[in-house]
């Protein structure tokens, strides 16, 4: 009877627990996908550390899919978790194994991929274009048919969607024929067509035209397609909640007005570091640097930096522009940023003076961050290469010279392995991993030419104002050039 009685009572506390669970229960079965991420705190993107989608600039984390993850993160109002597969094949699995919540690395969303994945309305469109090395006298491809001689070599990424376009186009043009790899990444493909180690590669246009001028001689031969969709990629679920979510935040006009503006910074920009136009730079001279150049003299004053060199960084910077704007919000004639304004305490930053004299100042602190050791100009260069790419990209450069056996204290032997920052079997064995290691280069190289041409412009504007002087005195036969140099300018 004990036994019986024992029995029921077990009986209804478990029913009892059960009818106490169903709430709980339903709860459970009520939560969305998106709900689950808001809980978690933490929203997982997948990317690719590539100059398109993110990498570390000056120590701050960048790139177009980094910055709109991160809006999308902050609407969310949780953090934003990254995951960087080894290669960009890996990006799909990790998606359907549920590693990652959301993909984006300038995906395209083809019709092979929309039958497995889901995809956000697109943010950009994009051809696939085949790039070659242009050479004078040598016709460039002009059609499918130039890709299929024999002594030509086409590699593309594998898994990618230009993949999916050859095995389509190879339907009809069965000859056609080309090498798949996971080793290189789209910046180290056009590389290698730069150097001649392969004919040619397929490659996004938008990203191609980011990147172009770091190649010269690289161009575009011809589309292989109509304009294409890049999207966000994730794993489809029965509650789309994630999915109406993604499609609110797109269709928010402050998203809108952030694409046009990631747009702007990461695919319309124009290599500043490759444009040496010694024309435009005599003019500047006439027109724009008299009002100024006793600012660059006052700088040297105050803080023992060759003037010419104030001047020349400037020029890099702005054209002397003391209105110059860069999408990235950096203005004034020194292009300081908000952060190192406040640093030297410049209050108006398109205000010639303060600019000039505050960037000067500002210099002085970069300069402070290369070892005492390395000496001039080493120093001044190893400077400047790290206030533009950052100093962690620079020191990981370094440990790739010290690795090659060249010397990291000497600019001329890190300035090789900057531009190796790019390669994913490089900049995967250094802390701060990928960088545009082709922009400091360029950028160091052009304030030397500047100096250069700001040194001979001088002279030159000597030898003038000398004969003039000889002409109104001709019994005079010399001058002295430093007394010409304060002559030149008799207002400072």
């Amino acid at each position: 009877m004990f036994d019986i009685c024992r029995k029921k009572n077990s009986s209804y506390l478990l029913a009892a627990l059960i009818l106490l669970s169903i709430p709980a229960l339903t709860s459970w079965n009520n939560k969305t996908q998106l709900d689950g991420i808001v809980e978690s705190g933490s929203l997982k993107f997948v990317t690719r550390n590539s100059p398109n989608t993110y990498f570390i600039d000056k120590g701050e984390p960048a790139g177009f899919e980094y910055e709109l993850a991160k809006a999308y993160a902050d609407y969310l109002n949780v953090n934003l978790k990254l995951v960087l597969p080894d290669t960009f094949g890996s990006i799909f699995p990790t998606i359907l194994n549920r590693k990652g919540h959301l993909a984006g690395a300038m995906l395209t969303a083809t019709s092979e991929r929309q039958q497995t994945f889901e995809f956000t309305p697109p943010y950009l469109h994009t051809t696939t274009a085949v790039i070659y090395r242009k050479i004078q006298g040598v016709p460039g491809p002009k059609n499918l048919e130039d890709l299929i001689k024999k002594d030509k070599k086409l590699v593309v990424i594998a898994n990618s969607s230009h993949v999916e376009l050859l095995k389509k186009l190879k339907d009809t043009h069965p000859d056609l024929n080309w090498e798949e790899t996971n080793e290189h990444t789209a910046v180290e493909l056009l590389e290698r067509v730069h150097n001649k180690e392969i004919d040619y590669t397929i490659t996004d246009a938008i990203a191609f035209d980011s990147q172009k001028s770091f190649f010269p001689g690289l161009t575009k031969a011809f589309d292989l397609d109509k304009p294409q969709p890049l999207a966000w990629m994730f794993a489809p679920n029965e509650d789309q909640s994630l999915k109406t979510s993604l499609n609110d935040f797109m269709a928010l006009e402050s998203t809108k007005s952030l694409m046009i503006d990631l747009h702007q910074k990461y695919f319309n920009r124009t290599n500043p570091f490759g444009f040496y136009d010694t024309a435009a730079f005599k003019e500047d001279m006439q027109t724009r640097f008299p009002k100024i150049q006793q600012y660059f003299m006052m700088a040297e004053q105050e803080t023992d930096i060759d003037w010419q060199l104030l001047a020349a960084i400037a020029y890099q910077e702005s054209h002397w522009d003391p209105k110059a704007v860069s999408p990235t919000g950096v203005k004034g004639i020194m292009m300081l940023t908000n952060a190192a304004a406040k640093e030297v305490g410049v209050t108006d930053r398109t205000d010639p003076v303060q600019s000039i004299i505050g960037g000067a100042h500002y210099l002085v602190i970069v300069k402070k961050k290369i070892p005492e050791r390395i000496k001039e100009p080493d120093h001044t260069w190893f400077a400047l290469a790290g206030y533009n790419v950052g100093y962690g990209h620079l020191e990981d450069a370094r440990v790739l010279t010290t690795r090659a056996g060249k010397n990291p204290d000497k600019w001329e032997d890190v300035r090789q392995f900057l531009p190796l920052l790019t390669q994913h079997k490089h900049y995967s064995t250094v802390r701060y991993g990928y960088a545009r290691g082709y922009e400091p280069v360029h950028y160091v190289s052009n304030i030397r030419k500047y100096m250069e041409l700001l040194s001979w412009e001088i002279q030159l504007m000597q030898a003038k104002r000398r004969d003039e002087k000889a002409d109104m005195d001709p019994d005079h036969e010399s001058w002295d050039s430093t007394t010409v140099v304060d002559d030149l300018f008799p207002d400072f």
